[in-house]
């Protein structure tokens, strides 16, 4: 596996269906050990390019505002959470903290602001233990919104108040009742937002790497992973507003280069290919 187009199609096979190491290895002639050192490797080479490509989602709260394009009317605005299952934790400390509550389910969890309108992920949290309330990420992450930002959130965003112009939060109609209206003096149902808001209870479900029990615990691959799937969710959006006019051809191939990305060093070639 030596060029740079094997070395993507290695990392988005790991991504997209989340096989064994054995298997994986079977595909690309490596040894069941050579498989997950790859893939570490090429993830923060995919989250360079994505960033070439302009894709990559905001990570800093306090850049969020900046980074996002001049619009003529008022950014509309869609703020959820993403919860991913995890294998359980071998220590009973990190078991309680990354339990989410669903059927002993361990997870971790990313909160995710995007655009209403055109689907794309703007914003991406850090990664938290499953067990941490959607509120209390947003308010340690404290984004900085665009002026005039009309903000749509769940339940789980109640009494979350950041600086925009409205925050509107869905209602459940009653049993044979009526909607209450919001502050803002308008009535939503809990389907009120249309696609954006399924869109985003799914963004783990864009690579298959999201929707199973996730293997691959060292500290930060989880949240690697979600960067790489959030970014790649946007390459499709964008793709698909453009048409599919060589996305994939202004990929930067020389990111996948046969050069390490932490330290620059060529890699040793692969015994097997």
């Amino acid at each position: 596996m030596h060029r740079p187009e094997e070395k993507l199609f290695f990392l988005l096979v790991y991504l997209k269906t989340y096989p064994l190491q054995v298997v994986l290895g079977e595909l690309f002639a490596l040894s069941q050990p050579q498989a997950n050192p790859w893939s570490q490797r090429l993830l923060p080479v995919l989250q360079s390019a994505l960033a070439d490509l302009g894709v990559r989602p905001e990570r800093n709260p306090s850049h969020f505002a900046e980074s996002q394009p001049a619009c003529a009317l008022a950014p509309r605005l869609i703020i959820d959470s993403t919860e991913r299952r995890r294998q359980r934790p071998q220590n009973p400390e990190k078991q309680a903290l990354h339990s989410s509550g669903r059927k002993k389910t361990h997870s971790d969890k990313n909160v995710v602001i995007a655009d209403v309108q055109g689907k794309r992920i703007g914003f991406l949290s850090g990664t938290y233990a499953g067990k941490t309330a959607d509120k209390t990420i947003a308010e340690e992450e404290s984004s900085a919104y665009p002026p005039g930002t009309v903000l749509y959130q769940d339940a789980g965003f109640q009494g979350y108040e950041p600086a925009v112009q409205e925050t509107r939060q869905a209602k459940k109609k009653p049993p044979r009742g009526k909607l209450l209206p919001l502050r803002s003096g308008r009535t939503v149902s809990a389907h009120g937002f249309g696609s954006g808001w399924s869109m985003l209870s799914q963004v783990g479900s864009v690579v298959a790497i999201g929707k199973e029990v996730f293997r691959n615990t060292p500290e930060g691959v989880s949240d690697s992973v979600m960067e790489a799937a959030s970014g790649l969710h946007n390459l499709r959006v964008q793709s698909r507003q453009l048409g599919r006019r060589a996305m994939i051809a202004s990929m930067t191939w020389r990111k996948f280069s046969s050069r390490s990305p932490e330290n620059g060093r060529r890699q040793p070639r692969n015994p097997s290919g």
